[in-house]
């Protein structure tokens, strides 16, 4: 099977929970910013299978003004380099700052960041992978029309699968870690050679 060249391969992610480690407390510097295992090694096989990377993240910590948007662009500046230099890319990054009371289109499960990387991206949703470790970025990953949604138990991963089994909501895979999320999405296509 080969597939069209201009064919897009996109994956979304969530940061806390499936790429860093979580925290109930937030993560409100670099110091307490720390990779998963395994996590690096996913995004820099991401990039070699020829799929982009845009990670979708709620931080409330923003609108709890426990952070500041400048720190939370440092943090995804040094996040950033970090992956770049094992190899991995990020295309963008999309973030929700707001209070879950604040009536936003962009908090998750809501699809408004998606939505909005698509929009600037040129995306046709339902091509596109959610890996998430919450009920919320499943449920976001249906509302915005993605192909695929994946859980991750890393996180809040096995809280996530329990809360969804109990609402009958559907995942397309439950895998352990991002690593092995990224080897169940390459299977799903042949690679793009790059």
């Amino acid at each position: 099977m080969s597939l069209p060249e201009d064919h897009r391969r996109i994956v979304f992610l969530d940061r806390d929970g499936v790429i860093n480690r979580d925290s109930p407390h937030y993560i409100k510097s670099w110091t307490e910013f720390e990779f998963l295992p395994r996590s690096l090694d996913a995004l820099r096989r991401l990039t070699d299978h020829g799929f982009e990377t845009i990670i979708i993240t709620n931080q409330s910590g923003v609108g709890r003004q426990m952070i500041t948007l400048d720190v939370l662009a440092d943090m995804h500046c040094r996040m950033q380099e970090q992956i770049r230099h094992n190899g991995g890319d990020l295309l963008d990054i999309f973030y929700c700052p707001h209070l879950p009371g604040d009536g936003c289109n962009c908090r998750k499960p809501l699809p408004g960041l998606i939505q909005t990387a698509c929009r600037m991206h040129n995306i046709e949703p339902d091509q596109t992978i959610m890996v998430g470790d919450s009920a919320k970025d499943i449920d976001c990953a249906h509302n915005a029309g993605c192909g695929a949604a994946v859980l991750v138990k890393t996180g809040n991963g096995i809280k996530a699968q329990a809360e969804l089994r109990s609402k009958n909501r559907q995942v397309d895979y439950v895998a352990e870690d991002l690593y092995a999320a990224v080897e169940w999405i390459a299977e799903r296509e042949v690679p793009k050679v790059r």
